[in-house]
């Protein structure tokens, strides 16, 4: 070996510091591999973490969408379409269009109220008019006057280099319920403050109610004293009777209202023939009508109806029922019957030839406060009251009516 190096040294003097040199650059070059090796491991690394948010990011996303029931969409502004990236709304209806289709078409199915004013804020947040786009509107399912309700929200993602929008992005949403529970909110205002007028109104004409019947009891009581002729006296008599009846109604009026208010009455039921109860109530209420130019009448067609039920509740209910009937009608007739229905249900019904009631009242005819005819006087609480009586026996009300023609009152009450 010895002799081998003395011989290269001999022969060729530079091949020496030529190996030492090409091995320290090998060393140099392993070295400078090592640590570019490392710097990339490194890099790698932080990409796959990165790319791991991004992949979390993405299931987040979707999460959200999905849970918000959401469509994801963009529009192309030169090519003018629109692309729906992703839809997570209910499908059922056929609510989920096709993944893209130019945005003329997307017109073409929302109500034609609401087209022209989406219309116009696309066309201004595509024109670069606008940095953003909010519109709440209709779509059309194709099914005559059906509609669902749709918000969606737009911005600007790029632009090119003058400035102008190349592509739109946005998200939809339905919004059924919310448009729902807003009509909701708005009918429960109109009706909270439409009770509100009735009960101001109400308690403005109660003094004038009770204060008519109760200056005629007092101004006729005191005549009674000095009216010889006895004919005079039992006239006299006569009115002050009437209108002691009418006091006792508008206190009964007022005591039922606020019995139901207060719910503090309670079923009390028993097995009662309820056929001569209700020939009472047409015996009381004879005497109130001349039997000349309106007649009472009765139609029983059979003599015995056994219920168990509250019958305090279904005199109450059957005699507002009568009240009104008498209230409104002038002349004709008045008749008080009944009808089985099935041998499980009984339909007692107050038959008039009176007044009448519009088309438009006869649902509000059993609110509280309401009077078809404010001249007429009452505390308009009545059917109110016999309409709470009925749905807590488990039955329900009615009416039938023309107007200038009479009304048909009935209420259907379960025989046990």
């Amino acid at each position: 070996m010895y002799n081998l190096l003395l011989y290269t040294q001999t022969e060729n003097s530079l091949l020496v510091p030529s190996l030492w040199i090409g091995g320290a650059l090998l060393v140099v070059w392993m070295i400078i591999m090592i640590f570019l090796q490392r710097r990339t491991g490194r890099r790698l690394s932080d990409e796959l973490v990165e790319l791991e948010k991004v992949r979390q990011n993405n299931v987040e996303s979707e999460f959200v969408l999905r849970a918000m029931k959401l469509s994801t969409w963009h529009i192309d502004v030169p090519t003018m379409k629109l692309y729906v990236d992703a839809d997570y709304r209910d499908t059922k209806g056929g609510l989920v269009g096709p993944p893209e289709f130019p945005v003329e078409a997307f017109y073409e199915i929302i109500d034609k109220s609401d087209c022209q004013r989406v219309r116009m804020a696309i066309d201004a947040i595509c024109q670069g008019k606008s940095p953003s786009y909010h519109e709440t509107y209709r779509v059309s399912l194709g099914k005559g006057t059906l509609y669902y309700w749709e918000e969606s929200y737009g911005t600007v993602a790029a632009r090119d280099g003058d400035g102008n929008p190349t592509r739109i992005v946005g998200t939809s949403m339905r919004i059924d319920a919310q448009k729902q529970m807003e009509a909701d909110l708005i009918a429960a205002r109109n009706k909270a403050e439409e009770s509100d007028r009735l009960k101001t109104a109400f308690l403005a004409n109660m003094g004038h109610e009770i204060r008519t019947p109760l200056n005629a009891i007092v101004g006729f009581a005191d005549l009674l004293p000095v009216v010889e002729s006895e004919e005079d006296r039992n006239q006299l008599i006569s009115e002050i009777q009437k209108n002691n009846y009418k006091l006792l109604n508008i206190i009964d009026g007022l005591v039922s209202m606020s019995k139901v208010e207060a719910e503090a009455k309670s079923l009390v039921k028993q097995q009662v023939n309820v056929v001569p109860v209700l020939q009472e109530i047409a015996n009381h209420f004879s005497t109130m009508v001349d039997g000349t130019t309106v007649m009472l009448a009765t139609q029983f067609p059979y003599p015995e109806i056994l219920m168990n039920t509250d019958i305090g509740k279904v005199k109450e209910i059957v005699n507002n029922l009568m009240q009104n009937a008498v209230k409104f009608t002038a002349q004709g007739s008045i008749t008080l019957g009944f009808d089985l229905l099935q041998g499980e249900h009984l339909l007692v019904w107050v038959l008039d030839t009176g007044k009448g009631i519009a088309t438009a009242d006869q649902q509000r005819i059993f609110e509280r406060f309401f009077k078809v005819d404010e001249y007429v006087p009452g505390t308009g609480l009545g059917l109110s009251v016999a309409k709470s009586h009925a749905e807590s026996l488990g039955g329900k009300i009615g009416v039938e009516s023309v107007l200038g023609e009479g009304s048909r009152f009935w209420v259907e009450l379960p025989l046990s």
